[in-house]
């Protein structure tokens, strides 16, 4: 018996030893990084962006993976299930905090089958219509969507989504429902947007920003306390009469339960950098969006904020008894 607990004792010594030279030496191939929403969102460009600046300092590239379907939950489930190795990442918003309310069937825990690396960025939103839609400003706006709410079309991009969210606190302040058109991503949905399909949309100024100033859709107002430096022009909802309304969308880095402490270490250390790295602030400036403070890029932070997140948007969920199938 006691020559049996030798052997294991030495067996799980081995085990963590081999654990911790892993750890040691990661990354050491490719790493892949779940975006669950379509390419070309506004969601997947942040991810994109922060990826190369990561693969950069982790000496490994970094290869974004789109898993589309049910609100971003498809991607989680699969960053859930994966290996904890480091080498499969969820980069998530704020809608891996409503999905706990809005899906009854997840195949995950929401708050503990990840483990947390930090906070990326919070993007403002935006309101925006085809090019040719008739209101004005935000006044008119809210006047002709009144009169008109049985034939205005809204788009986001499916339940629990940003643009969802948005749409629905939106919806919640002006006392008027809107026919909504769900898309797999607001990649589709920009698409139809511009091409004059549908007409109305709240979206993150990563998708917007650009097609605002080249003038290929119309702009009311972003979601934020004040204006941006990018859309200096573009005022604001609150001063547009739309009192508290603030909303901008979070994103975090997340691993699978049970990844090593130190790979997720390892990882937002490169975030932290990559977060302060100039080019990386210049780019997120052009788009709207401001990287994360170095103590919000831990993986303390980004769990405070998953934590507070749930139960605040819960509350909103099921005011509005609003639920996916």
């Amino acid at each position: 018996m006691a020559l049996y607990k030798t052997i294991l004792s030495l067996g799980a010594g081995i085990v963590l030893s081999v654990s911790g030279a892993s750890a040691q030496s990661y990354p050491e191939r490719q790493i892949n990084l779940v975006v669950p929403f379509a390419a070309g969102g506004p969601t997947d460009t942040v991810g994109r962006l922060i990826a190369e600046k990561m693969s950069a300092d982790l000496g490994q590239q970094i290869v974004v993976e789109n898993v589309a379907g049910a609100g971003g939950t498809l991607g989680a489930a699969k960053v859930a299930a994966a290996e904890p190795d480091g080498y499969t990442l969820l980069f998530h918003h704020v809608g891996i905090a409503t999905s706990a309310t809005l899906y009854g069937n997840l195949t995950y825990d929401t708050l503990n089958a990840f483990e947390y690396i930090g906070l990326v960025t919070d993007v403002p939103m935006s309101f925006v219509a085809r090019k040719d839609f008739p209101p004005g400003d935000v006044k008119s706006l809210i006047a002709y969507l009144k009169a008109n709410s049985a034939v205005v079309t809204m788009a986001n991009a499916t339940t629990g989504g940003a643009s969802h969210l948005c749409g629905m606190l939106f919806m919640s302040a002006i006392e008027t429902e809107l026919k909504t058109v769900h898309y797999k991503g607001t990649g589709p949905a920009m698409t139809d947007l511009l091409a004059g399909k549908v007409d109305f949309m709240c979206d993150q100024t990563t998708n917007t920003t650009a097609h605002i100033k080249d003038g290929t859709i119309k702009a009311y107002a972003v979601t934020t306390p004040a204006r941006l430096a990018v859309l200096p022009d573009l005022p604001t909802a609150i001063e547009s009469g739309l009192a508290g309304f603030d909303v901008s969308i979070w994103h975090g880095i997340f691993t699978p339960k049970g990844t090593p402490a130190a790979v997720n270490e390892r990882l937002s250390a490169a975030l932290q950098r990559a977060l302060a790295d100039p080019d990386l602030v210049a780019r997120f400036a052009e788009l709207g969006a401001e990287p994360s403070y170095a103590a919000d890029a831990t993986p303390g932070a980004l769990k405070a904020r998953l934590e507070a997140e749930i139960p605040r948007w819960k509350a909103v969920i099921e005011k509005a008894g609003i639920y996916a199938d």
